[in-house]
C-alpha cells in the first residue's frame, strides 16, 4: 500500500469517525445529561462495541463475502428501529431526570454499535476500497479494522469532551439540543434506506 492510498484511508477513517452518528450523538447526549461518572459504563459499551463490529467486518470481508448483503439488509431494519428508539429517549430526557435506571449501562452502548449500520459500512468500505487491493490476509484486515475502531473510539471521546464543555449551555437549552440530536438520529435512521 502506497503513501497516497494510506493517506486516503486515514482521511476516510477520520471523516467517517468524527461525523455525527448514533454512537457519537448518544455519547454527547449522555455526557451533557448525566456526566462521565454515571455514563462511563455506556461509553465503554460503545467503545467495545466499535471494536467488536470491526472484527466482524474483518471476518466478513475475509471469509463470508456472500453473507454481507443479507446480514446488512437485516441490520438495516433492526438498526433503524433501535436508532429511532434512542432518538425518542433523547427527546424526552432532561438534565437530572429520574429514570428507572440509575445510569445507562454497558449493554445499551454495546448493542447500539452492534446494530449501527454506519460502522459496518465504514469498516467494510474501508477494507474493500483501500485494503483488499493490496492485502488479502486476515491479519492485515484485522489490523486495519483495529485502526478504524481506535479512530472511532477517539472520535467518540471527542464527542464526550464536547458534552463536558457544553454542559452549561445544555442545561439552559436542553430541549432544543435534545430535539436537534433526536432529529439527527432519525435522519441517520432514514439514511440507512437511501
Amino acid at each position: 500500500m502506497g503513501l497516497h492510498t494510506l493517506s486516503a484511508f486515514m482521511i476516510y477513517a477520520l471523516v467517517n469517525a468524527f461525523t455525527p452518528g448514533p454512537g457519537n450523538i448518544l455519547a454527547l447526549n449522555t455526557m451533557t445529561n448525566i456526566g462521565w461518572r454515571r455514563g462511563k459504563s455506556l461509553f465503554f459499551g460503545i467503545f467495545v462495541g466499535y471494536y467488536f463490529v470491526q472484527v466482524l467486518c474483518a471476518i466478513f470481508v475475509f471469509s463470508l463475502d456472500s453473507l454481507i448483503n443479507p446480514v446488512m439488509g437485516s441490520l438495516k431494519y433492526v438498526g433503524s428501529a433501535y436508532i429511532v428508539w434512542l432518538a425518542y429517549r433523547i427527546l424526552v430526557s432532561a438534565p437530572g431526570m429520574k429514570t428507572t435506571e440509575k445510569s445507562p449501562h454497558f449493554l445499551i452502548g454495546f448493542m447500539l454499535q452492534v446494530v449501527n449500520v454506519k460502522i459496518y459500512l465504514f469498516g467494510i468500505t474501508a477494507l474493500t476500497s483501500f485494503v483488499t487491493p493490496y492485502y488479502s490476509t486476515f491479519g492485515a484486515f484485522l489490523f486495519f479494522e483495529m485502526v478504524i475502531a481506535t479512530i472511532g473510539t477517539i472520535a467518540t471521546l471527542v464527542w464526550i469532551l464536547f458534552g463536558k464543555v457544553f454542559h452549561k449551555a445544555y442545561l439552559k437549552y436542553f430541549r432544543i439540543i435534545n430535539g436537534v440530536l433526536a432529529i439527527l438520529l432519525v435522519l441517520s435512521a432514514i439514511g440507512l434506506f437511501f
